[in-house]
């Protein structure tokens, strides 16, 4: 909870914030967290890290928004509408992380999924090399979770994750980083089941398993998880599970849009296939 006040006796909804880029393609950054939010009856708001010009089949160019801008962006909603829960997607150089680190700190914002973007779908570079270790010092220990992909991890972790019993080891090595919880997400890992992997402070591993759905629609995946982590901890489950509401909403979501024609390339979700009426909390936590 923020220092924006409601009384005991005053509805509001489940406000989460996407601190990310914009993807002017629709499936992702963004413009994926806010489909997500409403589809899960969560009331969303943005700060816009960068503009992307990007489509189903890659990214075309990066600007990023100056860091002020980005500061402000952040203030404005917080000190007025307030929020329960955060998503931070693509920061693309140190000094935009160090703004959203310093926010955090400053307004005490809690429920924080930090989704390390790196590397879109089409397997363009999204994050300055530079960037990495400050996201690393900065962001790992004020998350509630982190969400990396496979690639992802490899990048953090300097080394190859091959199969799915070296997920786990893999996860505590990303939690001594700094991360409190870490969920590994092994999707890129060939078979007939995508696995992940749930590491908890203080608690055993979760083995999170489903089958694969073929699909070349998977543009946004990272970006979608992530976004719906934190509206299910905005609504107020624990983290075990939002990530299994989470994972069972976008497997949905995957199904749902596999046969439809979006684009050349990798093309969305369909982050609207059942979407729930907005909810609303009775007082803040």
């Amino acid at each position: 909870m923020t220092n924006t006040t409601i009384s005991a006796n005053e509805k509001h909804y489940p406000r989460v914030l996407s601190i990310a880029g914009s993807d002017s393609g629709g499936g992702a950054g963004i413009q994926a967290d806010l489909k997500t939010f409403s589809a899960l009856g969560c009331y969303g708001m943005t700060a816009i890290t960068a503009i992307t010009a990007q489509n189903t089949q890659g990214v075309r160019a990066i600007h990023g928004v100056p860091p002020e801008i980005l500061k402000a962006q952040i203030e404005a909603v917080v000190e007025d509408i307030g929020v329960d829960a955060v998503k931070i997607g693509m920061l693309h150089a140190p000094e935009v992380v160090r703004v959203v680190a310093q926010a955090i700190r400053q307004y005490g914002l809690r429920q924080v999924v930090l989704d390390p973007v790196m590397v879109a779908t089409s397997g363009d570079r999204l994050i300055a090399e530079e960037t990495v270790q400050v996201l690393v010092q900065e962001l790992f220990p004020l998350a509630t979770v982190i969400t990396p992909n496979l690639d992802e991890a490899e990048l953090l972790l300097g080394h190859p994750i091959e199969g799915i019993a070296a997920l786990e080891p893999a996860a505590r090595e990303l939690q001594a980083l700094g991360a409190p919880s870490v969920l590994l997400k092994g999707g890129h890992l060939p078979g007939t089941d995508v696995v992940d992997v749930l590491l908890e402070k203080s608690q055993p591993s979760q083995r999170l398993a489903s089958q694969r759905i073929e699909s070349l629609n998977v543009h946004g995946t990272g970006c979608t998880l992530s976004s719906a982590i934190a509206a299910h901890l905005a609504l107020g489950l624990d983290l075990a599970t939002a990530v299994a509401r989470a994972r069972a909403y976008i497997l949905r979501a995957i199904a749902a849009g596999a046969d439809v024609r979006t684009g050349h390339g990798h093309g969305p979700l369909n982050h609207g296939y059942a979407p729930m009426a907005m909810q609303t909390l009775s007082a803040p936590r």
